[in-house]
């Protein structure tokens, strides 16, 4: 037996404070049955549960590592025909991605059916560190990597302090790769950081998300997260201040 809207939640409908909206309002069947109170526990294999009019399926929960090449969309579909991240994997279940990477980002996302798993990691109070290699136009001053390590304004804020490391320089081509490591989440916000100091981007890759990494993988590779790596996110997203 388990709450209503945890099931909810797992199906990948809504948050679970959403789903506890959606009974309080009415728009949640068991049975056939309108059911308005929290707490409520259900059968996830025998009871049928409506949202809104809508069956839900429960589905055994995956959770997948892929190592994301560039030009590939963070979606499930996409209206240009364009390549998704689900096209590299050949699984039953109707997972999606935790998250997004940029179309002209390559490295790690995760993919999972698992709705309150993706928005525990995907809440502002879960600092998950992300770490970038990028490569950018010039070679960039001390003092300019101290203001990404310090913070950048940008115009949705200033973001976080962040980890920087200059990996490499060539003078003779003009170009530097630099490891970033951030846990923030905004739109293109590496891009956007080196944007604003005058040395943009021309390649990016994400190596790591939290404890996992690309190790033995090429583009285009998926494995199976390991019920150890799920309990440790689902820790972190636990333990985590906010």
């Amino acid at each position: 037996m388990e709450r209503l809207q945890k099931i909810i939640a797992q199906a990948g409908i809504a948050s679970r404070r959403k789903a506890e909206q959606l009974i309080i309002e009415g728009k949640v069947k068991v049975n056939g049955k309108v059911v308005r109170e929290l707490g409520v526990k259900v059968m996830p294999n025998k009871d049928e549960i409506e949202v809104e009019g809508v069956p839900i399926d429960r589905e055994e929960p995956v959770y997948y590592l892929l190592y994301k090449p560039s030009g590939v969309i963070s979606s499930v579909s996409d209206d240009k025909g364009r390549t998704v991240v689900t096209d590299y994997l050949e699984i039953e279940q109707r997972v999606f991605p935790v998250g997004r990477l940029d179309y002209d980002t390559s490295g790690l996302i995760l993919l999972t059916n698992d709705g309150e798993f993706a928005n525990m990691l995907m809440h502002p109070k879960f600092k998950v560190e992300k770490v970038y290699i990028a490569k950018v136009k010039g070679i960039p001053s001390r003092e300019k990597l101290r203001q990404l390590q310090n913070g950048i304004r940008l115009e949705d804020g200033m973001t976080a302090p962040a980890k920087v490391k200059m990996m490499s320089m060539d003078k003779k081509k003009q170009t530097s790769i630099i490891r970033l490591t951030i846990h923030e989440g905004r739109n293109r916000q590496v891009r956007r950081m080196f944007d604003a100091i005058d040395h943009p981007v021309m390649k990016l890759k994400r190596e790591e998300y939290s404890f996992l990494n690309l190790r033995g993988l090429n583009p285009g590779d998926a494995r199976a997260l390991k019920p150890i790596e799920v309990k440790h996110l689902r820790e972190l997203a636990v333990t985590k201040p906010s």
